[in-house]
């Protein structure tokens, strides 16, 4: 009878999870689903490109292939991986999950995508497990999911992704998540099309978990990949603190808003107690009417207030910018450059964010300005944007000479930094002197 009922199982279902690319991170978006689908009994392989060639064999055997899309360029080289496990295993049914998966949905489709998934998404993953391998599926959710410890035996070692430059030392460097979503609703934002001011939290006891088996594998720092690790304040204290009682000698690193930062100045305290080393922050600009009209939620004014107090802290800001806007002109470029000049944080930041360009994707709350609808020319679906040009071409020719230089390997911030104000026209009178050491992820920040 025992052989017999082996015999009348369902065969053991083979599940792909593919990553392509996560700012250089161990993904936890492939992790985390490949736990619940191991609690379903599946045999689950995952595949991060950004590390390790594309497993031509597990997708040729597996029969559910599912391709993580959490930004703009992850999606857009996921997109010949889609055509090519449909060539070699038309059979599969492929699924795409992840915040640009529904906004891309036709054009995912148009590639051999059956199963679309947004917002909350391991729920969904593994409810796949149970239908069958035929027709198409959308599906986005918001459900308060109870996760599980993510499943990182088969994703590549840490010692393969970005690592935190610190005192002279690149340090293994792990990564996980306390929230998704958020609450605000900041106009260019890619989360606000899916999630639309909700945010959903992972458990404590979870995200701890997740760490220990990190550091058991060697991470001496963590990051948090929370779109806002103040989301939820009482949350994210709560974990940093029990992180720093368990290993003390653990860094890492945040993503905070800028008001954020100045309304939880306690709790951003509690960040220089417990091993934070940087906090990023998306300024953006520092120019109040752009701000205005990303709906960013702080000012000029704040942005400064925000460099002050982690300065009085101890703390390392990283700001982030979107420095070519259809706002953006030459003087204002030229203020930017100033004012990270004279603010003294040349060398908090990355030189690429001194050229990143605004990108307006499907579902933009930009959308909403009739300056910008009037401005965009129609979406492309192989670049997955809206176009547009600068009213002022000098801009845009700016932008095309400024990108060479931040993807310059030789020199320090310092030295590219005034490269940059050079063709700005910039002033830059800053002394001869070193890059101060400062830490930092050595995989940029890109979209």
């Amino acid at each position: 009878m025992a052989v017999a009922r082996r015999e009348l199982q369902a065969p053991m279902m083979k599940v792909l999870l593919v990553s392509t690319y996560e700012l250089g991170r161990q993904p936890f978006g492939l992790a985390s689903p490949a736990a619940w689908l191991g609690q379903r009994g599946a045999q689950v392989w995952c595949n991060d490109v950004a590390v390790e060639p594309f497993d031509d064999g597990a997708a040729a055997s597996a029969d559910l292939v599912c391709f993580y899309v959490p930004m703009h360029t992850a999606t857009r080289l996921a997109a010949p991986l889609i055509e090519r496990v449909r060539v070699i295993n038309p059979r599969a049914r492929i699924c795409c999950y992840g915040l640009y998966a529904p906004v891309n949905e036709l054009y995912l489709r148009s590639l051999g995508a059956d199963v679309i998934i947004g917002g909350e998404f391991e729920q969904g993953i593994a409810d796949l497990l149970g239908e069958p391998a035929e027709g198409q599926r959308s599906l986005t959710s918001f459900a308060r999911q109870r996760f599980v410890t993510p499943d990182r035996s088969s994703l590549p070692p840490l010692e393969l992704y970005a690592r935190v430059s610190t005192k002279g030392q690149e340090v293994v460097t792990g990564y996980t998540e306390g929230s998704r979503g958020c609450k605000h609703l900041c106009r260019h934002c890619p989360i606000v099309p899916v999630y639309n001011g909700t945010f959903r939290v992972v458990q404590r006891d979870v995200v701890l978990m997740d760490i220990e088996q990190q550091v058991a594998k060697g991470a001496g720092h963590i990051t948090f990949g929370d779109p806002d690790f103040f989301n939820a304040p009482g949350h994210a204290e709560a974990i940093v603190t029990e992180l720093h009682n368990r290993w003390p000698e653990l860094t890492y690193d945040v993503t905070v808003k800028v008001e954020h930062l100045l309304k939880h100045r306690k709790r951003v305290g509690t960040l220089a107690a417990t091993g934070c080393l940087f906090v990023t922050s998306a300024v953006e600009s520092v120019d109040d009417r752009v701000l205005e009209r990303l709906d960013k939620g702080h000012t000029r004014a704040d942005f400064i207030a925000a460099v002050s107090l982690l300065e009085e802290l101890g703390l390392v800001l990283n700001p982030t910018f979107v420095a070519f806007t259809p706002w953006t002109s030459m003087a204002g470029y030229r203020d930017l450059l100033e004012v990270v000049r004279d603010l003294g944080i040349i060398d908090n930041v990355s030189p690429v964010q001194l050229a990143i360009r605004l990108l307006i994707v499907r579902g933009s709350r930009l959308l909403d300005l009739p300056e910008v609808r009037d401005l965009v020319e129609p979406f492309d679906d192989q670049r997955l944007v809206f176009p547009w040009k600068h009213p002022a071409p000098e801009i845009d020719e700016l932008c095309r000479q400024v990108q060479p230089v931040v993807g310059e390997t030789k020199g320090n911030r310092r030295t590219l930094f005034q490269k940059v104000c050079a063709l700005a026209g910039a002033p830059f009178e800053d002394e001869p002197r070193p890059s101060i050491t400062v830490p930092y992820l050595t995989e940029p920040w890109y979209c």
